[in-house]
């Protein structure tokens, strides 16, 4: 069989393992976003908001390390998920509603978890320094469009994601679950262009290409 045709059939393959055993890329960085959750809260922060909230699972988890957290989503369907899922949690609230600037100085974390690529990298990344107290921090876990820059990451990634996949959800799923259904759109900036923004709009910026095609960059506001 020629080569050509071996790398199609094992691509196949592999798809037809993720369907079964589908799993979220950014659940997997969670671990992260609370990490620095907590280090916030440990500094005095009582505040925080993440955009693009999606059905709610991030904000449960935060909501047990900040007395305040807001989430921002413009799906409707989405929004109302979330708001179901948090009903119970009297520190939380659920916006439905695109980002818009928010007020100077009045949040101690803002989050963006696969939301960035959606909105206007720029004047959001602008509107995110504005808004963070001094000391609060901006995590985000972005995606970027695959480039031959980042094939020796996304070979890696092909490769382990079905293993994941088998792991964290060892039974055959028949369908995908609520959180991994929220409206996506493909990024449109490479990971280079993403990084140099970052880096002109928040110096001092931490950011790092990671596997399954995302990025994580962290920034602390200036005291």
């Amino acid at each position: 069989m020629a080569a050509p045709a071996v790398a199609s059939t094992a691509l196949r393959t592999l798809d037809a393992l993720n369907a079964r055993h589908p799993w979220s890329h950014d659940d997997v960085y969670a671990p992260v976003v609370l990490h620095h959750a907590r280090r916030v809260a440990a500094e005095g922060g009582t505040r925080a908001v993440d955009v693009g909230c999606g059905t709610g699972n991030l904000l449960r988890q935060l909501a047990r390390v900040l007395p305040r957290v807001t989430g921002v989503e413009p799906d409707e369907r989405c929004a109302d998920l979330a708001a179901s899922a948090t009903a119970a949690l009297p520190n939380v609230e659920v916006r439905h509603a695109p980002f818009e600037a928010l007020p100077e100085r009045s949040v101690d974390l803002l989050t963006f978890v696969a939301s960035l690529h959606h909105l206007p990298l720029e004047p959001t990344l602008a509107a995110a320094r504005v808004a963070l107290r001094p000391g609060g921090r901006l995590v985000v876990v972005g995606c970027y469009r695959d480039t031959r820059a980042d094939r020796y990451h996304s070979w890696v990634s092909v490769a382990l994601n079905p293993l994941v996949g088998l792991v964290r959800h060892p039974r055959t799923a028949t369908e995908h679950p609520a959180h991994m259904t929220a409206p996506t759109r493909e990024a449109a900036e490479p990971y280079v262009e993403i990084a140099a923004a970052l880096r002109t709009q928040l110096p001092g910026v931490r950011v790092r290409r990671w596997l399954f095609w995302r990025y994580v960059a962290v920034w602390t506001a200036p005291r």
